[in-house]
């Protein structure tokens, strides 16, 4: 049986990712507001929101890093297998289920133990999330079958040096256990770090 018998189309796999993406980044503005008797000092109210302001925008720029970096992933695709659709299902779970732990952290920020938990939780989040990712392009780039064959390279490349940003990560969550704000703005450097090679792929892309 050939090896096309076992491959599914790319155009399902885009779009309930793209869906979910775009549900889970929504969600996470969901968690701002404040309280509805505010009005009096209703500046004073906004600002004591920082900590919701920081945890929204690191998992806004991390599910928006993770989102770039899988378009230019599926961009260098010719076709899918059943491995792959269930790897990416993976990304989809972490990347929806990130709104949670942001929540937390912006609950608990402030409070001692609860806060430390909030956090390393939180990390432990992000980088399963990184790691998933890692897996699914690194799993496309041993199956070459499934890589339009001017993209093989392309894909070859981001599999091979995708920075190691779980260390990163590990270093922020024993950052985060020991000094919990500093460790969610860690959270926020490294996704900002992992923006560079992300928009480094898409120009390749756009080179094809």
């Amino acid at each position: 049986m050939s090896s096309a018998t076992h491959e599914l189309p790319l155009g399902r796999l885009e779009a309930l990712s793209d869906g979910v993406f775009a549900i889970a980044i929504t969600l996470l503005v969901l968690e701002l507001g404040v309280s509805a008797n505010a009005g009096e000092h209703l500046l004073t109210s906004i600002l004591h929101q920082w900590p919701s302001y920081l945890a929204y925008v690191t998992s806004f720029l991390t599910i928006g890093v993770v989102w770039l970096g899988h378009s230019a992933f599926t961009s260098a695709l010719r076709a899918a297998d059943a491995t792959l659709y269930r790897l990416n299902l993976l990304v989809l779970l972490l990347a929806s289920f990130l709104p949670f732990p942001t929540k937390l952290v912006a609950e608990f920020i402030g409070e001692d133990s609860p806060e430390r938990t909030a956090v390393v939780f939180y990390g432990l989040v992000l980088l399963a999330l990184d790691l998933s990712l890692t897996v699914l392009v690194r799993y496309a780039s041993e199956q070459r079958r499934l890589v339009k064959e001017e993209m093989d390279d392309v894909v070859a490349e981001e599999a091979s040096q995708r920075r190691p940003s779980y260390a990163f990560y590990a270093l922020a969550i024993g950052v985060g256990f020991l000094l919990p704000t500093l460790g969610v703005a860690l959270y926020l450097a490294i996704a900002l770090y992992l923006a560079v090679p992300a928009r480094t792929v898409h120009r390749l892309l756009r080179r094809r």
